[in-house]
């Protein structure tokens, strides 16, 4: 709650209190925005290798509520608060500066560390081998979002209300109140310890379990690929200290499988060979990079709406009939609409689809971020639309402006998107993962947000850069914090623009992915899978006894008696 209140009000308490322009403002505000995002790959790497997620969630709590106690205390005191400037971009300087930047920095780390590792610790709460439960993890996603999306809807109305008003001098209070409700939450996380399924994390660095397959697929790089998979080298059960499930081997990325020969006369050690389900660790993350790549212009998007269709509503008309309706509590929008359609979605749809699907999650993950790419660039035309309506009545009529609620409509397609994307992104890297690897890989969906920040503030900077050389008035498309003199609506159209191009540039992403369990089928064939031994042994009897004796002995699955079952002799 208090993060999303502050996140979608900082555009204006940069502007109006700290004295940043229009650009300055929306960059200060995505800048943070990727930080925090990027930073839970640091909570999902120490959940998954040096603490459980449950004291991972704690500690960086604690970083994120002192954030916020600096935050009340800066907005309180006007020693720490700049004055104004005139014709600076910002006019924080010397220890102002140093106070303001370190809140924001300790902010990012304690709300990236805790997304990094919180939603992965709910989805351990939920045995995906157990059918209900595994029914269970589709919904818990989806009821995720729904919890977080409730909390946003307070911050966003009551906090920001609190924040801006009489004449923005109030922030302090909006500070607090988020200070003492975050502390709170994690009060009521605390309480609830002894309920939770903990996973112990396995104390071996997953950063270093890829680097080790990379430097020794190098090393290897002249070496000829084995006639057969069943080559390669594997942990046998009784020689394995891991419960964790093997993995079968896949033919995409052989050039990764050289890391599992064994040299002549060399005996196995980390730094020079390893193991098939190691090599597939890789394979698997590998395969996840292009579809985190194309969900980045997707959060540009959403950094737009968070910052310059805030400052359209500062200058739009903010009554509904006597009450006036802070233009920051304008993002209320989508969440409203997330909130009424989540469950619709969760108790309605899956069911039904899921009776011809047969997938737990009615749909795959991937088809629901594709749904939510294609309503993105819808959003951004609408919202460009609605821009040149309303700079039109602003320079037709200034005292008559248009309703703020023209906004509603690129808010609430882009909430819709935002409830199929980021919910279909969370179980798909979830779900995906390979074992001690579930937080790192979940903050995957985080980094695409966090990237597109990053992205938002680029495009900010290279267009108002290349615009301002072409332009004849010599000002680039958002210079200045007058947007009736700007051309954010331009700015918009090259959003839904390259929205459009990188939907298909997904669909073939999608379409080449091969999902590592084969519950999701899209159009590239089955992953291979592990089966029960009993049911593996009766089904070859192509393979020679011999030959499949070795087989089950090279591939057994660690504590379930389960072997691999692919075709191991294709040759280079």
């Amino acid at each position: 709650m208090g993060f999303v209140a502050n996140m979608v009000s900082l555009v204006l308490y940069f502007s109006y209190k700290l004295y940043f322009d229009l650009s300055t403002s929306a960059n200060t505000l995505t800048n943070l925005m990727g930080s925090t995002y990027l930073l839970s790959i640091v909570g999902g790497f120490i959940s998954d290798t040096y603490f459980n997620r449950f004291q991972t969630c704690v500690i960086f709590g604690t970083l994120e509520v002192l954030a916020l106690a600096m935050m009340t205390i800066q907005a309180r005191t006007d020693s720490l608060l700049p004055k104004t400037c005139g014709g600076k971009s910002s006019c924080l300087e010397g220890g102002v500066a140093v106070y303001f930047y370190t809140s924001l920095c300790l902010m990012a780390l304690g709300v990236g560390g805790v997304k990094g590792a919180l939603a992965p610790l709910g989805a351990d709460q939920f045995d995906p081998k157990d059918p209900k439960e595994a029914k269970g993890l589709a919904s818990y996603f989806n009821w995720l979002l729904l919890s977080s999306v409730v909390g946003s809807s307070i911050g966003v109305t009551v906090i920001v209300w609190v924040s801006t008003n009489k004449n923005n001098h109030n922030w302090w209070k909006g500070f607090l109140i988020t200070a003492v409700a975050t502390f709170v939450g994690y009060v009521f996380l605390v309480v609830g310890k002894p309920f939770y399924r903990l996973q112990a994390p396995k104390g071996d660095s997953p950063l270093s379990r890829i680097a080790q397959v990379i430097v020794v697929a190098v090393k290897n790089s002249g070496l000829p690929h084995p006639e057969s998979c069943s080559e390669l080298y594997e942990i046998n059960e009784k020689d394995s200290d891991s419960t964790g499930p093997k993995i079968a081997h896949t033919e995409q990325f052989r050039w990764l499988d050289k890391a599992a020969i064994v040299q002549p006369n060399t005996d196995p050690s980390p730094w020079k060979s390893c193991t098939v389900t190691q090599v597939e660790e890789v394979k698997i993350l590998t395969r996840m990079m292009p579809i985190l790549a194309s969900t980045i212009i997707l959060n540009t998007c959403m950094a737009q709406l968070q910052t310059f269709s805030v400052q359209q509503g500062y200058r739009m008309e903010p009554h509904l009939g006597s009450f006036q309706v802070p233009a920051a509590s304008i993002p209320v929008i989508p969440l409203l609409f997330i909130i009424i359609l989540v469950p619709i979605y969760d108790r309605v749809f899956v069911p039904f689809i899921r009776k011809f699907t047969k997938n737990p999650s009615g749909i795959t993950q991937l088809q629901r971020v594709g749904v939510g790419l294609v309503l993105s660039t819808l959003s951004m035309s609408v919202a460009a639309i609605v821009e040149v309506k309303r700079k039109n009545r602003s320079l037709e009529n200034p005292a008559e402006p248009i309703s703020l609620f023209w906004l509603a409509f690129q808010y609430g397609i882009f909430g819709i998107a935002d409830m199929f994307t980021l919910v279909g992104l969370l179980e798909f890297f979830y779900k995906e993962a390979p074992e001690g690897m579930k937080s790192l890989s979940t903050s995957f969906a985080w980094i695409s947000q966090s990237f597109g920040y990053f992205l938002s503030s680029v495009f900010v900077d290279t267009i108002n850069s290349v615009t301002k050389r072409v332009a004849p008035s010599g000002k680039g498309w958002l210079h200045g914090q007058d947007l009736d003199r700007n051309n954010l609506n331009l700015f918009y159209w090259f959003l839904a623009v390259l929205s459009g191009l990188n939907f298909f540039n997904y669909l073939y992403w999608a379409t080449w992915y091969k999902y590592k369990s084969g519950d999701g089928e899209n159009g590239v064939g089955k992953a291979a899978v592990a089966v029960p031994e009993a049911e593996m042994i009766g089904s070859l009897p192509f393979l020679k006894a011999a030959a499949a004796e070795e087989e089950v002995s090279k591939a057994a699955n660690g504590g379930g008696g389960y072997v691999v079952v692919e075709e191991c002799n294709r040759k280079e």
